[in-house]
Order: structure tokens, then C-alpha cells, then sequence
């Protein structure tokens, strides 16, 4: 189960403010929270091992110490295990490298027969890590899935498609992307679990204790400038004593405007 931490997407427009030298966010460490996307991923891995015994979730995030934090939430949610692997030169990564940080990683704990993904970030969106991670570790890869079921060696998975859903099966390993749905929202982990997350370990690997490809860590799309538009509204108002007069000047203007 692979997590990301993100900004909330719930900040408050005005106080979100980009560095034009770092193309980050500036100044909001503490609006840091677990991706949405992963949250839904989290939920699914939870009710799948739930219901199939002997199965273990093992949450794996890329991240410096302050990923952890995403890391005890899903503790609390009853994630098994909790991995972070983090190196200081990692920090302009794209999808791709973080694919194969992630894959190696996964290899270096004993592979799984099952990788769950949020179907993208909600920050940078490239929706590029499940994908990669399915060609790195040679298993096939199921995008915007919303339910799952285990059937034996087989994982049946329902998908978006065009104009409605399907329903695919695929052999295990495999990796799926998650879309939210009525059937994942993320459960309220309870106040016993959130206080036994805050004790439970938490292994960090390190580049040199994965069989990494330098050149492949390096980063193949360049983020060259953020930015947040800066949009001008105006706002006229209407001469009008009643309904009437209202209508027939929003008419005229409209008509102006060749909206009508």
C-alpha cells in the first residue's frame, strides 16, 4: 500500500502562496495531510485484508521525517506494518523515479501480491507512480479502480470505463490505482488505535539499502515554474427599481455581450 502526503486541498485560497525560486508552497508545514487518493487506497487494503486470512497491509511512503505523520494514519487505520524509505538527495523527484524507488523497496521487503496506489496525487496529478511501479516490478496494472475482490489467484476489480464501469480480472501480483467511491471512504480510526499508531515502529530504508539505478532516480521531467493565477473579476450592478426593469437591463447587457 503506497502513500503520499500532500498540502490540503482545503487550505484557505488566500493563505496558499508559491516560492517562485523553489516552485513550492511557502509556509504551510502544517497543512500537511494524507492524500486523498491513498486514503481511499488505504481504506480498500484494510477491508481486502479483513476479509482474506493471513493477509497484512504494509503502508510504504517516500518521504523526509515528516511523512511519518502519514505514516501513523494509517497505523491508526490498522495498517500491520509502516515502511518510509528517504535519501537528502532525493528531492526533485518525478513520477518515474519515484516508481522505482517504490518498486525496489517493494522488492527489498519480499514483493506483494498486492500494490495499491491512489490514482493520483492531488497535487501534481500525473497519475504516472502506479503505472510505472506495475512496469518495474513485471505485473500487470489496473487504473481508477473503485472495488476489488479476491477470487483464489485471481483479483477482480471494478474500473471506470467510458460511459459507465467494467469489470476486469486480472492473475496476482498486480498493482491497481484508486478512484473514490461509496464503498472506500475512509473510515474515523478509533481513539484506541490512534494512540497505539503513535507507539508502533516504523522501518526507514535508505538509498544504499536498496539495489537502486542512480540514473533512474534522477529526474526525467523537469518542473520548471508553478504558479497561481491571478484572476481580475468585476462586478456591475444593474440599474432597476423592480422585476421588471431588472430583467429587461440584464437582457440589454446580455444582448451587448452577444451571450443571447
Amino acid at each position: 500500500m503506497c502513500l503520499k502526503q500532500s498540502y490540503d486541498p482545503e487550505i484557505t485560497p488566500r493563505h496558499f502562496k508559491l516560492d517562485p525560486k523553489t516552485n513550492r508552497p511557502e509556509n504551510v508545514d502544517s497543512d500537511l495531510v494524507l492524500d486523498s487518493f491513498a486514503e481511499n487506497a488505504l481504506e480498500l487494503a484494510i477491508q481486502l485484508r479483513d476479509k482474506t486470512p493471513g493477509a497484512t497491509v504494509t503502508a510504504l511512503c517516500l518521504g523526509d521525517d515528516e511523512s511519518e505523520d502519514a505514516l501513523r494514519r494509517a497505523l491508526a487505520f490498522t495498517a500491520d506494518h509502516a515502511v518510509r524509505v528517504w535519501d537528502e538527495e532525493w528531492e526533485d523527484l518525478d513520477g518515474q523515479a519515484v516508481g522505482h524507488i517504490l518498486a525496489q523497496t517493494i522488492k527489498e521487503l519480499g514483493g506483494a501480491q498486492l500494490v495499491l496506489t491512489g490514482c493520483q496525487a492531488s497535487d501534481i496529478e500525473e497519475g504516472l507512480v502506479g503505472p510505472v511501479l506495475a512496469e518495474e516490478l513485471g505485473v500487470p496494472c489496473l487504473t481508477s479502480v473503485s472495488e476489488m475482490e479476491i477470487e483464489e489467484s485471481h483479483l477482480k476489480a471494478t474500473r471506470e470505463a467510458e460511459g459507465g464501469y467494467s469489470v476486469v480480472g486480472v492473475p496476482a501480483p498486480a498493482v491497481f490505482t484508486i478512484i473514490s467511491s461509496e464503498t472506500n471512504v475512509p473510515r474515523l480510526p478509533k481513539v484506541k488505535d490512534i494512540r497505539l499508531a503513535r507507539t508502533k515502529p516504523i522501518k526507514v530504508y535508505e538509498a544504499e539499502d536498496l539495489e537502486l539505478d542512480e540514473e533512474r532516480c534522477q529526474p526525467g521531467v523537469k518542473l520548471e515554474r508553478a504558479y497561481v493565477l491571478n484572476r481580475e473579476v468585476t462586478c456591475e450592478v444593474l440599474p432597476g427599481s423592480d422585476g421588471a426593469e431588472l430583467a429587461g437591463e440584464l437582457a440589454d447587457k446580455l444582448l451587448a455581450l452577444k451571450i443571447l
